[in-house]
């Protein structure tokens, strides 16, 4: 897995999927649009200054709320890449995990937009902008694969198509 790298956007405690995204825009006709939607009602425009690969910075319990998949994908496809906070509500980290975005649970000094690196493999954090590092936990290599892979989904045909070559 490689380095991620991206600008800063800075929330505090407990963002619930609500704030992430709306349940009125949870509809069949936004499953490839969700991004578009992502934190409208919290910080209207954001979706039009993310560029891909941006980090979101977190205080505790990041994702709590409602179980629902929809706000993970929100997060990657609006360009988000990884999310970095003190804690993640459980079912938003496997859920989150299972679509392949990335998450540390750390408490790491950053300003918005500050710009930041994540090494996944060595397990570090470092402030590009001001220079700290903080030293993070390795994912299990299994995680680690699901990430690669894109997520769940992607790693199971992937597994299914090795399979069918023999």
């Amino acid at each position: 897995m490689e380095q991620l790298r991206g600008k800063v956007w800075s929330f505090g405690d407990h963002v619930d999927t609500d704030q992430i995204i709306p349940a009125e825009r949870l509809l069949s006709d936004n499953n490839d649009r969700l991004g578009e939607f992502m934190f409208e009602k919290v910080r209207p425009g954001m979706t039009g200054q993310v560029s891909k690969g941006d980090v979101i910075v977190a205080g505790k319990n990041f994702g709590c709320g409602s179980s629902r998949e929809h706000a993970p994908r929100a997060l990657l496809q609006a360009g988000i890449t990884a999310v970095v906070a003190e804690s993640f509500a459980r079912i938003f980290y496997r859920n989150s995990i299972n679509i392949g975005l990335v998450l540390v649970e750390a408490k790491i000094e950053a300003d918005e937009g500050d710009m930041i690196t994540i090494d996944v493999e060595h397990g570090t954090v470092r402030n590009d902008s001001n220079g700290k590092e903080w030293s993070i936990p390795q994912y299990p290599q299994y995680i680690r694969d699901l990430i690669s892979s894109g997520g769940l989904m992607n790693r199971i045909k992937e597994a299914k198509r090795c399979i069918g070559s023999r």
